[in-house]
């Protein structure tokens, strides 16, 4: 059963300061939608896999999503995608590291790691990074306490399955509610942990061990998990039920469908949007807030 609260507050702006580096962006969640910017230093993601393998040209595409206005860089050195096997923790750390640091030095943007080791997150957060994007839900028993300790945010999403195996006939009896137990029983846990309630994202998983119609019901009805409380985060960004709709096999060619379920995650409660294509979906949650938010700078 979902809880009854079905409402939150922003953060105030001394929540969100860490080293010294105000995070501002992180005190918007609930008047603005943030555009996190995804940077993959793997080579096998399904999408820009090898592209930014390279520190300097991580940093160099970091920057650029910042010019075109992102919030906050999600950086991530194991692919998630469909079919990917976990890959040692050195070797995430040795693709990771220099780009946190890097952008930590160099900028203010706020930082956010996807990773499932709690290894891996204690050492991004010693780096620069405030945000662990897990998309396992503490899996690991020791992530939360390490969140914790460095009073960083977490992002707690569902998934169905280990990557390597989630796409092989994902099935429900009831999608939405036994999503719904499994984030009430993580976000239970967190806060047990001593993660603070208020920096706690929720993340369904679209496209983790869901099918394409999994995926649409959930965009459908997403403001269902407004219930908890707590800001939702949307990952629709170039995944390949937007290409089944489209027919479209290149998971570059998917801005047009991103951008329609950008739009309609907003419209239905979506706090927080990941994506690869920076300047097309700021411009979209943009237009969106103004819409729905009366966000408009006029």
């Amino acid at each position: 059963m979902l809880p009854e609260n079905n409402s939150y507050t922003s953060l105030p702006l001394e929540l969100a300061v860490k080293s010294g580096k105000l995070k501002t962006c992180l005190a918007e969640l609930g008047h603005r939608t943030l555009v996190m910017g995804i940077l993959n230093v793997t080579p096998d993601s399904f999408s820009d896999g090898g592209l930014f393998i390279n520190a300097e040209l991580a940093l160099e595409q970091a920057c650029k999503m910042i010019e075109d206005g992102v919030d906050i860089i999600d950086i991530g050195g194991e692919s998630t995608r469909p079919g990917a096997d976990s890959v040692p923790t050195e070797i995430e750390l040795e693709r990771i590291l220099p780009v946190i640091e890097k952008l930590a030095e160099s900028t203010n943007v706020c930082i956010s790691v996807d990773t499932c080791k709690s290894v891996v997150a204690k050492k991004a957060l010693e780096s620069g990074a405030f945000i662990i994007n897990d998309i396992s839900a503490l899996s690991d028993s020791n992530m939360a306490s390490v969140v914790a300790e460095a009073e960083a945010f977490i992002v707690l999403m569902h998934k169905k399955g280990a990557p390597r195996d989630m796409q092989i006939s994902p099935h429900y009896d009831s999608l939405i509610s036994e999503i719904s137990e499994f984030l009430q029983e993580r976000i239970q846990l967190s806060i047990a942990s001593g993660i603070s309630p208020e920096r706690i994202i929720i993340d369904p998983g679209i496209g983790f061990g869901k099918t394409l119609d999994h995926n649409l019901e959930i965009l459908r009805r997403l403001k269902e998990f407004k219930a908890f409380g707590k800001p939702i985060l949307i990952g629709t960004s170039r995944k390949s039920f937007i290409g089944k709709v489209l027919n479209v096999s290149d998971a570059m060619d998917r801005v047009e469908g991103t951008a329609a379920t950008v739009a309609i995650a907003i419209a239905n409660g979506a706090d927080v949007i990941r994506v690869h294509d920076a300047k097309e979906m700021v411009r979209v949650a943009r237009m969106a807030d103004a819409i729905i938010r009366g966000d408009s700078p006029a």
